[in-house]
C-alpha cells in the first residue's frame, strides 16, 4: 500500500473507514470445491446479499447506526486502472499548470494499487509517451521491446505460419511487453507524487445522486455483515466522497456502471456489449528456451471454425527466463458444454507450444473478462455528474488484443476536459452535479476513435459460414488493404448470454485429465491467483431469484455456469435430502472476472463488490 499523504479531511475519511482488521478472521482459500451447506427439504435460500434482501425489512437491522459519513472533493474517480489513474494524473498536471488547487480522490477495490489488474500484455505507448514523455528516465517498468512476431493457424497436430507484414493489427514492433499490474502500480507512485489520494481496498458500492438526478458522488461498501446478512458486532457504515465530476473507470462490465446505464439510459443509440474470457499464466522456463521480446500468437485449434479466440506467448526481459501466456475465448460462443479454463489447458498441449513450457514452473494464474464490442457498442459516455473512461464503456482494439494505450488516453482527454469547468469561478450548469460532453467531442476527435474505427467490422465478421477463416479473408481485404474505409458497419449478434443452445442440442466435450506438469485443474490454478475473502459475508454473487439455477441453468443448459467460471465459483451438489441438485456459491474463489454476469444464459446474476480487500492479489499480472 502507497504511504499516507493525506489531507485532514481524508485522514478523517480513513478513520471512518478502517475495520478492526484484527478482529476478522482472515479466510483461507477454499481447500475444496465441494464443501456442502446445511440443507431443508426446500429449495436452500443462496442468496442473502441486501441488494436483494433490502435491510430495512429485515428486524435484525432495528436501532443499528446507518448514517455515512461524507467528505467533498473536486474529482472522484472509481477505478485505479490505467484509466483512472491517467486521469487522475492528467488533473494534477493541467492543476499545476495552471496554479490551481484541485482535490482528486481515487477508490480502488484491490488491497493494492494493480493488484487486481490482469492483461497479457504487449503495451502500444502512444498514451504513455504524451503523459510522461520523460517516461523512460522516470522508471516506468517496460522492459521488453518486442523484437519477433510469430503468428499461427493451430491444427491439432500442425502449425501453419502466417506473415506478419507491415500495417496488419498483431504487428507488435515499437511496443513492449509488460506485466501491467506493475506498470498501473508505477503510475500509481507517479499520481500519489502529484497529490492524488488514493485510497486502495476501499470498493465503491453505490452511486449518489442529488435530487435533481445528477450523480453526486460514490459511497464505500459497507463493512461487518455477516454471511446470512446480519449485523456483525464490527458493523460500520461505508463512508460518501461527493464531487464536481465523478470518473468511472472500474474496468470491465463494471458494477456501478450497470447501474449507470439504466438510470440514463447510456445504451439506448448503441449495440449490447459483448466479451471475451482471458486466461492467464506466469511461467519461468528453461533458460535455452527464453527468447526475451518474442511475441507468439495463435488461432484454430482446440477452438472450432465458428468460435471466437486465439492464444498469446510473450518471453519477458526481467532478469529470469519468464514467459506469459493465456487463451482468449469470446463469450458469443454456443456449446453449454464448453469450458474456457480446460481449452487453455488443452491448448498447452499442443506440439508448437508444449517444447516452450516442458520442464517449466508454473507461478501464477488469472482470469478476467474483455470488452469486445468495440465502436458499435461503446454507450453515451457523459451524463449530469459524471463520465465513463476506460475499458468500462470499452475501448479495446479487439485484433490488436489492447486496450491500456486507449483506456489511458480516454481517462487523459476526460481530465483535459473537465478541468476547466471544476476550476471556472462562474460554473453554468443546468444541474448540480457538472454535465461535460466535450468529453464525447474530443474523444470522437481523437487518435482513440480513427483506431476504433478502423478496426471496427474486424470482431463481427467471424459470424458467418466460414468462421475464422471468413473473418481472417475479411480482415485481409478490408483491413489490411482498406484501412476499414468500407462504407458499412457490422452488426453483432447480440447478448453473450443469448447465445447459448440447449444442452440437449449440443455435444459434450470430453477434456484430457490434466498431466500436473503443463495442464493442471482448477483449484490448484485459483490457489496461485492469491485470491483471497473475509469468509462471513454475504456472497457477492447475488441472485435476482434463487430457484432459477437449477430449474433453468442446469435444467435446459445443464448448468454451464460451473464451466464457464475460470475459478470453480459455482457447483451443482445433491441436496441432502438425496432428491436433487442445488446450486453452491463458493464466494471465496472469486477473482472478479465478471463473466458469470456476462454468460448466464438467465441473466440471473449479478455481481456485486464484496468487502474491500477482497479478491485475487495479482503480482505483476
Amino acid at each position: 500500500m502507497f504511504p499516507a499523504r493525506y489531507s485532514s479531511k481524508a485522514h478523517r475519511c480513513i478513520q471512518a473507514l478502517k475495520i478492526k482488521q484484527a478482529e476478522l478472521a482472515v479466510p483461507q482459500l477454499y481447500t475444496t470445491l465441494h464443501r456442502r451447506t446445511c440443507s431443508s427439504g426446500t429449495a436452500p435460500r443462496i442468496t442473502t446479499h441486501y441488494t436483494i434482501h433490502p435491510r430495512d425489512k429485515d428486524p435484525r437491522w432495528e436501532g443499528i447506526e446507518m448514517e455515512r459519513f461524507a467528505d467533498e472533493a473536486d474529482v472522484v474517480i472509481v477505478g485505479g486502472g490505467p484509466a483512472g489513474l491517467s486521469a487522475a494524473i492528467r488533473l494534477k498536471q493541467l492543476a499545476n499548470e495552471h496554479e490551481k488547487e484541485l482535490r482528486v480522490c481515487l477508490v480502488e477495490k484491490a488491497s493494492q494499487i494493480g493488484a487486481h489488474t490482469l492483461s497479457g500484455a504487449c503495451l502500444e505507448p502512444s498514451a504513455l509517451t504524451e503523459l510522461f514523455p520523460d517516461w523512460k528516465e522516470r522508471g516506468a517498468p517496460l522492459n521488453t521491446p518486442v523484437t519477433e512476431d510469430v503468428f499461427s493457424i493451430l491444427t491439432e497436430k500442425h502449425r501453419i505460419p502466417v506473415p506478419m507484414l507491415p500495417g496488419l493489427p498483431m504487428r507488435n514492433h515499437g511496443n513492449y511487453i509488460v506485466r501491467l499490474g506493475n506498470f498501473v502500480r508505477w503510475l500509481g507512485e507517479q499520481a500519489e507524487e502529484l497529490g492524488v489520494e488514493l485510497y486502495p481496498g476501499y470498493a465503491a458500492s453505490e452511486v449518489l445522486f442529488h435530487e435533481d438526478g445528477s450523480v453526486k458522488g460514490i459511497a464505500t461498501n459497507d463493512v461487518g455483515i455477516a454471511k446470512d446478512g446480519s449485523p456483525k458486532d464490527i458493523f460500520e457504515r461505508g463512508m460518501e466522497l461527493h464531487a464536481k465530476v465523478t470518473l468511472f473507470g472500474e474496468g470491465c462490465h463494471g458494477h456501478l456502471a450497470k447501474q449507470l446505464y439504466k438510470q440514463f439510459n447510456l445504451r439506448e443509440n448503441c449495440e449490447p456489449q459483448t466479451y471475451a474470457i482471458g486466461l492467464k499464466e506466469l511461467w519461468t522456463i528453461d533458460e535455452k528456451k527464453w527468447r526475451p521480446g518474442r511475441v507468439e500468437h495463435s488461432v484454430g485449434w482446440p477452438l472450432n471454425r465458428n468460435t471466437y479466440g486465439g492464444s498469446f506467448l510473450y518471453h519477458l526481459n526481467e532478469g529470469e527466463p519468464l514467459v506469459a501466456l493465456g487463451f482468449v475465448i469470446g463469450l458469443d460462443y454456443s456449446n453449454p458444454y464448453m469450458s474456457p479454463f480446460r481449452e487453455f489447458q488443452r491448448w498447452k498441449h499442443h506440439p508448437f507450444v508444449a517444447p516452450t513450457l516442458e520442464g517449466g514452473h508454473r507461478i501464477a494464474y488469472g482470469a478476467r473478462a474483455l470488452n469486445e464490442g468495440g465502436l458499435q457498442s461503446i454507450p453515451k459516455l457523459t451524463f449530469p455528474g459524471g463520465l465513463l473512461i476506460g475499458c468500462s464503456p470499452g475501448f479495446m482494439n479487439v485484433p490488436k488484443i489492447k486496450g491500456t494505450h486507449t483506456a489511458m488516453k480516454s481517462g487523459m482527454l476526460a481530465a483535459e476536459a473537465i478541468f476547466s469547468k471544476i476550476t471556472a469561478e462562474n460554473v453554468d450548469s443546468e444541474t448540480t452535479g457538472l454535465h461535460v460532453p466535450e468529453y464525447s467531442d474530443s474523444l470522437k476527435s481523437s487518435w482513440v476513435w480513427k483506431e476504433l474505427y478502423s478496426v471496427r467490422n474486424i470482431r463481427p465478421s467471424f459470424h458467418n459460414y466460414f468462421g475464422l477463416y471468413g473473418g481472417m479473408i475479411y480482415t485481409g481485404i478490408f483491413y489490411w488493404i482498406l484501412r476499414g474505409k468500407e462504407p458499412w458497419t457490422l452488426k453483432h449478434c447480440g447478448l453473450d448470454a443469448n447465445q447459448l443452445k440447449p444442452a440437449k442440442d449440443c455435444t459434450p466435450i470430453d477434456y484430457p485429465k490434466p498431466d500436473g506438469k503443463i495442464s493442471f485443474d482448477l483449484l490448484s490454478s485459483v490457489a496461485l491467483s492469491g485470491t483471497n475473502h473475509e469468509g462471513d459475508q454475504p456472497p457477492h454473487l447475488t441472485l435476482k431469484d434463487d430457484s432459477v439455477p437449477v430449474a433453468r441453468n442446469l435444467g435446459i443448459y445443464d448448468g454451464p455456469e460451473q464451466r464457464f467460471c475460470p475459478a470453480g465459483v459455482y457447483e451443482y451438489v445433491p441436496l441432502e435430502t438425496g432428491d436433487g441438485m442445488r446450486l453452491q456459491i463458493n464466494a471465496q474463489n472469486c477473482v472478479h472476472c465478471k463473466t458469470c454476469d456476462i454468460k448466464d444464459p438467465s441473466q440471473n446474476i449479478n455481481w456485486v463488490v464484496p468487502e474491500g480487500g477482497g479478491g485475487p492479489a495479482y503480482n505483476g499480472m
